[in-house]
């Protein structure tokens, strides 16, 4: 095919593209969309009746700051990574803030063996709120940065799962009773890792069956 040809017919089949949003828009809106289903399950299911109390406790807001900025920062990375022109190191951004949320849950659990009062057991009633936040907002990420299907899908899923890993922590703190740390560490720590391992290990198919299709 010469030039003249390829010119006529992009001219003739080629369609209007819509220009990718700034990154910050995107995970803008992402996070009011996570705002949103949190304001619900709060709505329906209640606050915890200690919320106040654990407020107050400065270990439980480090622990809440830096799971916030985890969910803000891993939401930025995988909307910079999901652009052509995205910078690679946007992966890293969110791994300081991820280590001292995991580092606040782990101090809480050596205060509990100084105790001498660690606790351990199970707590399926947390799973199912880690479950029920994290799949949703995972899968609302997912299709947001669709178009990563194309440039890179295992990096920008895996950081879809820790953003909403991130934010399932913060809506559990809200709304379900959970003192031991042991167990906090062991089910957010779990998660996370469970999060970003099934995001890097499906998530590139789930962008491809989302996103665009090339054509020959």
């Amino acid at each position: 095919m010469d030039s003249d040809d390829l010119i006529a017919r992009l001219a003739r089949d080629a369609k209007p593209v819509r220009r990718l949003a700034p990154p910050w828009m995107g995970a803008l809106a992402w996070l009011a969309v996570a705002g949103l289903f949190m304001g619900g399950v709060v709505a329906v299911v209640g606050l915890r009746h200690d919320l106040e109390a654990r407020l107050g406790l400065m270990s439980e807001q480090l622990n809440l700051v830096f799971a916030g900025a985890t969910a803000v920062l891993a939401a930025l990375g995988a909307f910079h990574l999901a652009r052509p022109d995205g910078d690679a190191r946007w992966a890293w951004v969110p791994v300081a803030p991820a280590l001292g949320w995991i580092a606040g849950m782990g101090a809480g659990c050596i205060g509990e063996i100084w105790r001498g009062g660690l606790v351990m057991g199970t707590s399926f009633e947390c799973a199912r709120f880690i479950v029920g936040f994290g799949v949703p907002l995972t899968l609302s990420m997912l299709w947001m940065v669709r178009h990563a299907a194309l440039t890179r899908p295992v990096e920008v899923a895996a950081l879809a799962g820790l953003a909403a890993s991130a934010m399932a922590a913060l809506g559990l703190a809200l709304v379900h009773h959970l003192d031991a740390a042991a167990m906090v560490l062991v089910w957010h720590g779990g998660s996370v890792a469970l999060s970003v391992w099934v995001a890097k290990r499906w998530g590139t198919k789930a962008l491809a069956a989302m996103g665009p299709r090339l054509t020959h």
